[in-house]
């Protein structure tokens, strides 16, 4: 983080499609503005946002980390899919992110729309924490041949591109086979991504404390197609048989590839994590209870 307090600047992602952000991001913008603090946002969000002219508007570029140079702090408001557009913002640049929700679950999100005066007010104090999360590196290979690399924050799905059909593939895991089946594909997730695409294909949740990989069939025809939890320093491996449909691997929802039939999509720990910046010390455990809903009425705890 900068440690100068004369040249502090924050970039600022918003949902613009979406009447709470706009709201909030007006909000967020002058609070940090009367605390001296310099706001950075793109040039093609900015003409959806009631911004104030000493708001610094940038040109997005490739790798989308170079608009931020100088930024102490990333903040994003929305949905779970602009707090993945976000992480790639930070990922390519090392900025922390700090996630305001607007969406409906948003598990990357540090904070909710009835927060932004207390989000103000701990940007303009510092006073927050960095934690890294690890991301995954995925490549793939077409008759040994690299033809794609991508990377993930939550996950990569190998996924059937026509609804009619069964994807055949055989899943690997440092090397070795472990087994094949038909079914709608496979998830590879990162702790972080055990709550979203994994969660719903059936996967366990994983505390983000914890280093694994996970690996979660999708709807497989199969009698052994279980999650699996691995190594961090694991390679997983899904291979398309060359008799199957075509497919897509998809990186976060957001990016995606097409697959032939014979192609070979590798997943690793990624060499380079997204930084969150952390608000509140609440265990994983409340996290998870809120987000969801859990019901744990008539909870006592070890105290009677």
């Amino acid at each position: 983080m900068t440690t100068s307090d004369d040249a502090r600047t924050v970039f600022l992602l918003a949902h613009t499609g979406r009447p709470a952000a706009v709201r909030s991001a007006e909000l967020v913008v002058r609070g940090l503005l009367a605390h001296g603090i310099g706001v950075r946002v793109l040039a093609e969000e900015a003409a959806d946002l009631p911004l104030p002219a000493e708001v610094e508007r940038v040109e997005k570029e490739t790798p989308c980390g170079g608009v931020m140079d100088g930024c102490e702090l990333l903040v994003v408001l929305g949905g779970d899919g602009t707090l993945l557009r976000g992480a790639e913002f930070s990922r390519a640049s090392g900025v922390p992110m700090l996630g305001v929700n607007l969406g409906r679950i948003g598990f990357l999100a540090e904070a909710e729309r009835d927060d932004l005066d207390q989000v103000v007010d701990r940007v303009v104090a510092r006073d927050y924490e960095v934690e890294e999360r690890m991301t995954l590196d995925v490549v793939v290979r077409d008759n040994g041949d690299t033809v794609h690399i991508d990377w993930a924050l939550n996950e990569a799905s190998v996924e059937k591109s026509a609804r009619e059909r069964v994807l055949e593939v055989v899943i690997e895991v440092d090397g070795r086979p472990v087994s094949g089946f038909g079914g709608d594909g496979v998830v590879c997730a990162t702790p972080t991504g055990s709550t979203a695409y994994a969660f719903s294909a059936g996967g366990p949740v994983v505390w983000p404390e914890v280093e694994a990989l996970l690996m979660v069939p999708i709807s497989a025809h199969a009698l052994f197609a279980k999650p699996l939890v691995t190594a961090p320093d694991s390679v997983l491996a899904v291979e398309l048989r060359h008799h199957t449909q075509p497919g897509v691997l998809w990186c976060d929802g957001r990016r995606s590839t097409a697959l032939l039939p014979g192609s070979r999509v590798e997943v690793r720990r990624g060499g380079a994590p997204v930084r969150l910046a952390r608000l509140h010390h609440a265990p994983f455990t409340d996290r998870l209870v809120a987000k969801f809903a859990l019901p744990v009425a008539g909870w006592r705890g070890a105290g009677h």
